[in-house]
Order: structure tokens, then C-alpha cells, then sequence
């Protein structure tokens, strides 16, 4: 049996990147909350060093068991050439620049 071991073709063209942030003490978008807490960057105003990190997470998500208990998690979700692209990673593995850009908003009831 083959197995096909060509590089998958690389992701391209990268336009807004949508940012939510989940958990922490307050629970922030988890069930029953009622506090959202997202936001978005475009991928042109981050820095060199920021899209090439966040290109590697996107390659290679951060370990769930490399998670902290009440810390938040952040789902990111890149448009691109290739249809969004959604990757759930820790806070510590998130750049600056991203978790600048999410605002806190209530949820009505």
C-alpha cells in the first residue's frame, strides 16, 4: 500500500484572523455565560515574528495537557485560500498582538 508523503500545499493569502477567548476564573463563553470575550486582527498588521507564530501554531497546536487550570483558551480562525482554518490554543502560546485585539462584551439574557 502507498502512502502519499508530499507536503501538504501551503496556506496562502491570509486575510482576517477571528480571535475568541474562552475560559478563565469568570468562565468567559462557556456555557451559561454571559460574557464574550472576541476580536480580530488582520494578518497584514502583525509582525514578521508574529505570523511566523501563529503560523506554527496553526501547523502545531499547543498540547492540551500543556493547558492551565483557569486559564484562558483561544480559538483562532484564519481565512484563507485554503476556507477557515479554526485551532484551540493556550494563552501562553498566543502573541501579544492577538490577545490585544479581544474586547469583552456582555450577552444579553
Amino acid at each position: 500500500m502507498q502512502t502519499d508523503t508530499a507536503p501538504a500545499r501551503p496556506v496562502i493569502g491570509w486575510g482576517k484572523i477571528d480571535v475568541e477567548r474562552l475560559g478563565g476564573l469568570a468562565g468567559y463563553g462557556m456555557p451559561g455565560s454571559r460574557l464574550r470575550s472576541r476580536g480580530h486582527v488582520m494578518a497584514e498588521d502583525l509582525s514578521a515574528a508574529d505570523l511566523t507564530v501563529v503560523g506554527e501554531l496553526f501547523l502545531r497546536p499547543a498540547d492540551a495537557s500543556d493547558w492551565v487550570r483557569d486559564a484562558f483558551r483561544y480559538y483562532l480562525t484564519r481565512q484563507s485560500d485554503c476556507g477557515p482554518q479554526t485551532v484551540i490554543v493556550s494563552e501562553t502560546s498566543v502573541p501579544e498582538a492577538i490577545r490585544n485585539c479581544v474586547r469583552d462584551e456582555l450577552i444579553g439574557p
